[in-house]
């Protein structure tokens, strides 16, 4: 089998991701493998399509090999999406899978992503692996990794594929006009609307026109497209230690000045390869100059979102996912596909009683999980991360169970008790009346408040 791989990670053959492709190399000489460092020449590409296109071609098996970056996949391999799919290379019928490695950090909304525009461009597609950054340094990782490219090539053998999601109807997609009446403006709270918006896309410039107009608060908008980063992240981590990105086109002291002083933060954007344009993905990613810190951590965000929103599981993923790791209050998303005035018009009502009310709420999966990957990495890779590690500690994320000592003593001394066949005589039935008794004190003292009040 002819076998393409796609190494969009920009460190091309210092890549860890790289390096399992190259192990099942070894192992299989019977096969073809092309390995083209995609990631660190995106710029070439941009000037000269041809010899990739011809590599796409003559491909069996597209391997698409990339690290994951800030929920999905490195801004290289959003960039590579776009050429793939501007140019009109036909892919349709060919294999397409992915190797990925990281802590597994969302690595599940990046391999959704990929295939998602896998299926767009009519490829098979086979579920990829997704292994941990040190996996193939030990041998059960090796293992998954040689267990992986059998089952890779048994399901293209039999036709084993992964079911496509539900695509959105074919539909005319109308332009919205702003209609909200301009309100008066305060002045207390700074709201930036941080957009990709192209020059061409009316939609979505009415949108924030109408935002702007039913926020009673001034704010201010932020074109990324206006930006001239030098490129993508590099996964270099030299921001590791001094917190200076190693581009020099400003991109840090902008992010830190002018994006996060704001007091609530407002994304627009219009879907576009079920993420939006790259340029919000360079955005992203370059964001690793503040590590792994929440610095952000209660600040409300909204989003205006241009598309069939309803269709994109895996975005509304992303977009959850992000506000809770991040400890921001999710004010909601207001999109074009109903009444998209009055979707607006909430949204904005939404985001000034958040700021105004200071909302949080305890995070969910989502955050929890997330930031417990995150709490893990920091507290073993402190020597590196030391900006992160000292966030960390400053900010008790470090919550590992095992420091809960007292709390931990308790459960073994009532486990202790609960083996006594007395005891456990006497609690019957009775549990769960000692479980809820300091619930129950809550709600009493709170209806001893209300009625003081009253």
């Amino acid at each position: 089998m002819k076998i393409l791989v796609l190494n969009a990670s920009p460190k091309g053959k210092n890549s860890t991701t790289v390096h399992t492709v190259l192990y099942l190399q070894a192992l299989h000489p019977e096969h073809s493998f092309t390995i083209l460092p995609v990631g660190q020449h995106i710029q070439s590409y941009e000037k000269n399509f041809a010899p990739l296109r011809a590599e796409l071609v003559q491909a069996d098996l597209l391997l698409f090999c990339y690290p994951v970056y800030t929920f999905i996949a490195p801004y290289q391999l959003h960039r590579l999406i776009e050429l793939i799919k501007a140019d009109g290379v036909d892919l349709s019928g060919k294999f397409a899978s992915q190797i990925t490695t990281s802590k597994h950090f969302y690595d599940v909304t990046a391999h959704r992503y990929v295939e998602e525009n896998c299926f767009d461009l009519g490829m098979e597609v086979v579920r990829g692996l997704s292994a941990d950054m040190d996996d193939l340094l030990t041998e059960q990782g090796r293992q998954e990794a040689r267990n992986f490219f059998d089952q890779l090539l048994f399901a293209c053998e039999h036709g084993l594929f992964v079911t496509p999601p539900a695509r959105a109807p074919q539909h005319e997609k109308t332009v919205y006009q702003p209609v909200l009446p301009f309100s008066s403006k305060r002045k207390d709270k700074d709201v930036i609307i941080v957009t990709n918006c192209a020059p061409e896309d009316k939609n979505l410039q009415n949108m924030i026109t109408d935002f702007r107009a039913a926020l009673p608060i001034e704010s201010r908008v932020v074109n990324l497209r206006d930006f001239p980063f030098d490129g993508g992240c590099l996964g270099c981590f030299g921001c590791a230690i001094t917190g200076k990105c190693v581009y020099k086109d400003g991109f840090d002291t902008f992010l830190r000045s002018t994006i996060q002083t704001a007091d609530a933060f407002v994304y627009a954007f219009t879907i576009s390869d079920h993420y939006t344009h790259s340029s919000f993905k360079c955005f992203d990613d370059r964001q690793f100059c503040n590590g792994h810190r929440t610095v952000t951590h209660g600040t409300p965000i909204a989003y205006l979102i241009s598309g069939d929103y309803q269709y994109e599981n895996n975005l509304r993923m992303i977009v959850e996912g992000r506000s809770e790791v991040g400890g921001n209050y999710l004010c909601g998303v207001a999109t074009d596909e109903g009444n998209t005035a009055a979707n607006i018009q909430t949204l904005a009502d939404c985001l000034v009683f958040a700021l105004e009310k200071k909302l949080s709420r305890p995070a969910n999966f989502y955050g929890v999980g997330g930031m417990k990957i995150f709490r893990d990495l920091i507290y073993i890779m402190q020597g590196i991360m030391k900006a992160d590690h000292k966030f960390y500690k400053k900010h008790g994320i470090y919550d590992f169970p095992q420091k809960q000592k007292k709390r931990i003593l308790q459960m073994k001394l009532v486990g202790a008790m609960l083996a006594v066949p007395s005891v456990q005589k006497k609690m019957k039935g009775q549990m769960n009346q000692y479980i809820i008794a300091p619930y129950q004190k809550v709600v009493d003292e709170a209806k001893k408040s209300s009625k003081t009040l009253a």
